[in-house]
């Protein structure tokens, strides 16, 4: 396996993405994203500057770069140049249509093309969304649904050629909704994530998602799957990213990946080794007293009445 990242401005190490990723991977053992620590020795790191010729020997190229269709249509006519006729490419995109992604590559690319949205974090979340294009040769379809599913352990899912697919073009709606909802009520993050969870949506609660997502990678998404939906769509009302994740931004805040500044939540580890999370200091409606609700039964209606 070949991971290659971009070359940091002024860097002494051109590799040191690519290296911190796998370093990441091999100190979180076989809870991060390997399997077990010791399959890191068949990881090649690089960079796409210096070592993108080492992707004409690979199988199947996976592209994970920013949520930009200029950026991710430069690097395919990089991969064109390089990759062997039969090797299957594919992007992780989150938003955009792969009729887009293709546009006005060569034929052969465009045949051997497919998307494959997995979902964060890869490692154990089983599901992925796999987008065929309308060119796209069936075998190629086949190969990359079988190794998901029973090299990987995937539960592949085929979606229409459409903006957000299946789980973004809802996800991404209801996590923008929350948060502004939550700011216009004056909730607390821990508020706001306890009622989310409540409702059933995932132990993270809208907040927490924010922060695994990623507070730097959600407004691209964002911005992207509004430019891509038309106009009259309800979620054109939901487009603008809000103030404070702009604030947090500009301030540093990334998310789980940051160091002391994270995200909406700051995780650490207890005296007993256990992961603890807090809220951080961003803003005063995110700072406060801890979440505590009473369920009330609704009132019975005649119809229900035992009576």
């Amino acid at each position: 396996m070949v991971l290659l990242g971009i070359v940091p401005p002024e860097a002494k190490d051109r590799s040191c993405i690519a290296r911190g990723v796998l370093d990441r991977f091999v100190r979180a053992g076989s809870n991060g994203g390997l399997m077990h620590p010791s399959v890191a020795s068949r990881i090649r790191i690089g960079n796409v500057e210096d070592d993108f010729g080492l992707l004409a020997d690979c199988d199947w190229i996976v592209e994970v770069v920013l949520e930009r269709l200029d950026v991710k249509q430069d690097l395919y006519r990089r991969i064109a140049a390089v990759r062997r006729s039969d090797a299957i490419v594919s992007s992780n995109t989150s938003t955009i249509p792969l009729a887009r992604l293709v546009e006005g590559l060569p034929e052969d690319f465009r045949r051997h093309f497919v998307v494959t949205h997995y979902f964060n974090p890869p490692r154990h979340m089983r599901l992925v969304e796999l987008v065929a294009g309308e060119g796209t040769l069936p075998e190629v379809v086949e190969r990359v649904t079988d190794f998901n599913d029973f090299r990987m352990g995937k539960t592949v899912i085929r979606c229409a050629d459409r903006p957000g697919f299946i789980g973004n073009r809802l996800g991404i709606f209801w996590m923008q909704l929350a948060l502004r909802e939550a700011v216009a009520l004056g909730l607390t993050v821990e508020e706001a994530d306890a009622v989310m969870r409540v409702c059933g949506f995932p132990k993270t609660g809208v907040f927490g998602l924010w922060d695994l997502v990623g507070i730097d990678l959600m407004p691209s998404a964002v911005e992207s799957l509004g430019a891509l939906l038309p106009p009259q769509d309800d979620f054109s009302a939901m487009a603008e990213i809000d103030a404070t994740v702009r604030g947090m931004l500009d301030k540093g805040y990334r998310g789980r990946k940051g160091g002391t500044l994270q995200g909406f939540y700051r995780q650490f580890k207890d005296a007993s080794g256990g992961v603890c999370a807090k809220p951080s200091i961003c803003k005063r409606w995110n700072i406060g007293r801890r979440a505590r609700f009473r369920w009330r039964a609704p009132p019975s209606s005649p119809a229900n009445s035992p009576n």
